[in-house]
This record gives C-alpha cells, sequence and structure tokens, in this order.
C-alpha cells in the first residue's frame, strides 16, 4: 500500500509524530513530507493519506497549511481514504482546540475522501473544537504542551486502530 504522510511543522512537533507515525507503517511504501514543500497534487496518487495539523494563535490553521487549504479547493480526492493527526494547546485555547484537524477533515470531505481514525475526546479538557465531528476527534488528537507524555502510547493505539480499519 502506498501511503503518504503530510506536514506542517513550526516547532517541530508534528514533523516528529509524523515520523512516529511511518514508523508504525514501515511494512508499506510510506512517504514523509512537510507541506511546505509540495505542490496540492502532491497529495493525489497515494492509496491511504495521513495529514497532520497543529492549530495556531486562537483556531487558525498552521502556517504553511494555510495556501494549500485553499489550494485544495475543488480537488477530487473521491474515494481516497485519509486520516488526520493534530497537535493544540487544551489548556492555552480551549475554544479552539484541534481547530485545524477540522479544516483539513472539511476540505478533504469536501472532495469526497473517505475519513478514518476518528478518536475518542475522553481525557481531554476542553470546550470547543473543529476538529469534534460527531462527538469525537476527526483524528488523533496531541497535545505536547500537556499531555506530552502521552504521544507515543496514543500513536501507537491510533496506528494499530488505522491499520484494522484499512
Amino acid at each position: 500500500m502506498k501511503i503518504g504522510i503530510f506536514y506542517g511543522s513550526s516547532t517541530g512537533n508534528t514533523e516528529t509524530a509524523a515520523e512516529l507515525i511511518s514508523e508504525n507503517f514501515s511494512e508499506h511504501d510510506c512517504t514523509v513530507q512537510d507541506v511546505s514543500s509540495i505542490e496540492p497534487d502532491d497529495l493525489l496518487g497515494y492509496d491511504f493519506l495521513i495529514l497532520g495539523i497543529s492549530t495556531w494563535y486562537v483556531g487558525e490553521a498552521q502556517d504553511d497549511w494555510i495556501d494549500l487549504l485553499d489550494d485544495m479547493e475543488g480537488m477530487d480526492f473521491n474515494g481516497v481514504k485519509f486520516a488526520i493527526f493534530g497537535q493544540g494547546d487544551q489548556l492555552g485555547y480551549p475554544d479552539t482546540f484541534q481547530d485545524g484537524m477540522g479544516m483539513v477533515y472539511e476540505k478533504m470531505i469536501e472532495g469526497g475522501g473517505v475519513a478514518l481514525g476518528f478518536t475518542s475526546t475522553e481525557g481531554y479538557d476542553f470546550d470547543e473544537s473543529r476538529g469534534v465531528i460527531d462527538g469525537q476527534f476527526c483524528g488523533l488528537s496531541l497535545d505536547e504542551d500537556n499531555q506530552g507524555e502521552m504521544t507515543d502510547e496514543r500513536i501507537e493505539s491510533w496506528c494499530q486502530e488505522l491499520h484494522d480499519q484499512l
């Protein structure tokens, strides 16, 4: 299976998570790329996409994702399976925690993509999130600022879930 892992990272946390996720898919043809160095069409041609984004300031997409999300408007992701992982600060920004995941989810669904890897909101302390769809996160929620010690276990568990869904 050809897997594309695409991430945007300002502090390195999302990049580190992308690398850890790729290790869990080492038996596949797996490409890991920073979205700052791609064109929108580079997202095409994969059997499965794993997309990593962090939320910045008050509900904004990570800088490298801003233009890409605009450029993804109207792209055909019909039937493309995808999963999202996000970085956020649930205590510092409880009203916009993981909004970036929601932005990517919306764009992929608009293009016909098929979302995998939803996770529970239990164990998090936030008020609102664009990344919550039908009571669950639309992907893997990571918070290095407040729950960094849980990241490795969350990634491993999520990747196992994705293997089962594929």
